[in-house]
C-alpha cells in the first residue's frame, strides 16, 4: 500500500484479506441501500457532510457537478470494463492518495484502514484500488459519522445515496459480521473496538 499524501502513512502490521463475501450473502447487496439518483443536480442537493464516494462513475459525476468528495474510492473499472482515460474521474487535487490492493468479493485490511483514516481526517483523500472496490461502501456505512453521505453506483440504475444514521450503521455492521473471515481483525482495522 502506498500513501501519496502529505499526512501520516497508514500503518498496517499485517496485510491481506480479512473478510470475504459468502455466496449466501450476495442477495443482500442486490437492492440499493438508499434512494437511486440519475440526476446529478438532485443528488448534489441531497448530500450531507462528509461525502464519501465508492466507484469511478459516481466520482466522475460528482466531480463534474462541482463536488469534490471528502473521500473517493476508485479502481478504474466499471461493470468489469477498464475505463478509457477520458472517462476516468479527476483525482487531481486530493490532499492524500492511497494505492492498495483489494480482491473481488473481499475486503483487505489495507482498504479498511484506508477507509477509517480517510473518513477520520479533515483532508480530502482518494483511494486507488488495484482489484475491486465494490464492497467498500459497506464498511463506510459502518463507520461514517451521523449525517454523512455515502454514494455508490448501482449498475444499470444510477447513483445510490445513503445518508448515515444509527439504523444503516447497525445494518452494515450486521452484514459485515455475516461475512467470512477474521471479524476481530476487521473491527480493529475499522476502529470499532
Amino acid at each position: 500500500m502506498t500513501d501519496h499524501g502529505t499526512n501520516e502513512d497508514i500503518d498496517t502490521d499485517e496485510s491481506g484479506v480479512v473478510l470475504t463475501l459468502p455466496d449466501e450473502l450476495r442477495g443482500a447487496f442486490k437492492e440499493p441501500f438508499g434512494p437511486v439518483f440519475t440526476d446529478d443536480e438532485r443528488l448534489v442537493a441531497a448530500l450531507g457532510e462528509p461525502v464519501i464516494v465508492v466507484g469511478d462513475v459516481v466520482t466522475r459525476h460528482l466531480t463534474r457537478a462541482g463536488v469534490r468528495p471528502d473521500l473517493a474510492v476508485v479502481d478504474w473499472v466499471t461493470e468489469r470494463e477498464t475505463l478509457p482515460d477520458d472517462e476516468q474521474p479527476d483525482i487531481e487535487g486530493y490532499e492524500r492518495r492511497i494505492d492498495l490492493e483489494n480482491p473481488a468479493a473481499g475486503l483487505a485490511e489495507d482498504l479498511l484502514h484506508a477507509l477509517r483514516n480517510g473518513i477520520g481526517h479533515d483532508e480530502t483523500a482518494v483511494v486507488v484500488v488495484d482489484g475491486e472496490e465494490d464492497l467498500a461502501a459497506l464498511p463506510a456505512f459502518a463507520i461514517a459519522p451521523e449525517g454523512a453521505s455515502v454514494v455508490y453506483g448501482q449498475p444499470g440504475e444510477g447513483m445510490v445515496h445513503v445518508e448515515i444514521d444509527a439504523e444503516i450503521r447497525e445494518h452494515a455492521r450486521g452484514l459485515l459480521s455475516r461475512m467470512d473471515g477474521d471479524h476481530d481483525r476487521a473491527r480493529r482495522a475499522l476502529g470499532l473496538e
